[in-house]
C-alpha cells in the first residue's frame, strides 16, 4: 500500500515538474519570439538623406505639410500634394517598411497631382518626420492609415471628395486591411502586398529558420493581438469583404520579400471573377516596380563598380564612418537627380490614373 502511494507522489512530483518545463519553455520561445519581432519591425527608420526627393525637384508641385494624432497619441506628419484645385478625388497614399516615411514616393505622388488628383501621404509611426521611438509592429500601418483617412474627412483642411488609397508592401497590406474601418472608399491599389500583418514575418523567417519558423508564429499573434487588439486580426481579406471598393492588385512572381503566395494568389483564388477586382501579374519585376527607364539601373551599376575599386574594406566597422562619408560625396557628385527623380514607368501609372478616373465619382 504504501508502494502504491510513493509511486502516486513521485507521479504527481513528475508531472508538476514536466508541467514547469513545459511553461519555461513556452515562455522562453514566446520571450526569443518577441525579441526577434522588435529587433526587425520595432525599428525607428529614417530616409537616406543624399537619394532623399525634394518638392523643388518637381516643377510646379506644391505641398502643404499638417499634423494629426495615432492612436496613442503620436503625432504623425501628413503632407498634401497638389496641382491647382478643382481635382476629382483624394488619394491617400501609405507607404512601404523599412526605407523610411513617404518621402520615396514622392514621384508617385506628382505623378497623381499631375493627372487630376490631391495626394495625401504621410510618415507612419517611428518613421522619419513622426513620432515614435520606433514603428511597433506590423498592424500600426493599418492604424495609422485609419487615422489618416479620418483626419483627411473630418479635419475640415480638405476638399469634400471621393477617397480613393494607394499602397506598396506593407502600404499594400495597410490599404486592403484599412477598408474594413473605411467602406466608404471608393478604390485601392495595392502593390505588392500581403494579407495578414504575420506574413511579413513568415516570409523573412523562413529564409533564416526555415518550418522552425512556423513554432513562432502562435506568439507573433498572440504578440500582436496583446499589443494591437482588433487590429492584429484585421486582414485584408476582411477588408474587401467589408467593402464595396474597387480594387486593383498588383503583384510580381519574383517577388521575394513579399511571395505573391502571401496575398495574390490568395485574392485572385476568391476575386478572380469578381467585376470590382483587378488583377495585374508581373513575372520578373520584383519587389519594387515603379520605375520604368534605366538610369537608376545605370547608377546603381556604375555605383558598383566604384564599391569594386575602393582601396579600403568598406564592410569594417572601423571604416563604417569613411566609408558613409565617401557614399555620400559620390551620390552628391554623380547623381542625375532630374533622371532620379523622374523615372516612373508612366505606361504603369497611366493604367493607375484610368483605374481611380473609372472608380472614383
Amino acid at each position: 500500500m504504501k508502494n502504491i502511494k510513493r509511486k502516486s507522489k513521485k507521479k504527481k512530483i513528475f508531472l508538476v515538474v514536466l508541467s514547469i518545463v513545459v511553461l519555461l519553455l513556452i515562455a522562453g520561445d514566446w520571450a526569443l519570439t518577441v525579441t526577434v519581432y522588435n529587433e526587425n519591425f520595432n525599428q525607428r527608420f529614417e530616409s537616406y538623406e543624399p537619394l532623399m526627393l525634394h518638392v523643388d525637384d518637381f516643377d510646379g508641385l506644391q505641398r502643404t505639410k499638417y499634423e494629426f494624432c495615432s492612436n496613442k497619441g503620436q503625432k504623425l506628419a501628413g503632407y498634401m500634394y497638389r496641382f491647382g484645385e478643382n481635382q476629382r478625388g483624394i488619394i491617400v497614399m501609405a507607404h512601404g517598411f523599412g526605407g523610411g516615411g513617404h518621402n520615396s514616393y514622392m514621384d508617385c505622388a506628382n505623378y497623381f497631382a499631375r493627372h487630376g488628383y490631391y495626394v495625401f501621404s504621410y510618415d507612419a509611426t517611428g518613421n522619419d518626420e513622426s513620432e515614435g521611438e520606433g514603428v511597433g509592429g506590423l498592424p500600426q500601418g493599418v492604424i495609422d492609415l485609419d487615422y489618416a483617412i479620418t483626419f483627411v474627412e473630418e479635419s475640415g483642411n480638405f476638399p469634400d471628395l471621393p477617397i480613393a488609397l494607394f499602397g506598396h508592401s506593407w502600404g499594400g497590406y495597410s490599404v486592403c486591411s484599412v477598408l474594413t474601418y473605411h467602406p466608404e472608399v471608393k478604390a485601392v491599389i495595392a502593390c505588392s502586398g500581403f494579407n495578414a500583418s504575420p506574413n511579413l514575418f513568415e516570409a523573412e523567417g523562413k529564409k533564416q529558420a526555415g518550418n522552425g519558423i512556423y513554432l513562432m508564429l502562435p506568439f507573433v499573434r498572440l504578440h500582436e493581438r496583446l499589443q494591437y487588439g482588433r487590429y492584429a486580426l484585421n486582414t485584408a481579406m476582411d477588408g474587401f469583404s467589408k467593402s464595396n471598393a474597387a480594387v486593383m492588385i498588383v503583384h510580381s512572381f519574383d517577388d521575394e520579400v513579399v511571395p505573391a503566395e502571401y496575398g495574390y494568389e490568395i485574392y485572385y483564388k476568391k476575386y478572380k471573377d469578381d467585376p470590382r477586382f483587378c488583377f495585374v501579374p508581373f513575372e520578373n519585376k520584383g519587389h519594387s516596380y515603379f520605375n520604368g527607364d534605366t538610369y537608376r539601373n545605370e547608377f546603381n551599376a556604375e555605383f558598383d563598380e566604384w564599391l569594386k575599386n575602393l582601396d579600403y574594406d568598406y564592410n569594417s566597422e572601423e571604416n563604417r564612418e569613411r566609408f558613409s562619408e565617401d557614399k555620400a560625396d559620390y551620390i552628391h557628385h554623380n547623381l542625375d537627380r532630374e533622371q532620379w527623380c523622374n523615372s516612373l514607368d508612366l505606361e504603369l501609372f497611366e493604367d493607375f490614373v484610368d483605374f481611380y478616373d473609372e472608380h472614383i465619382h
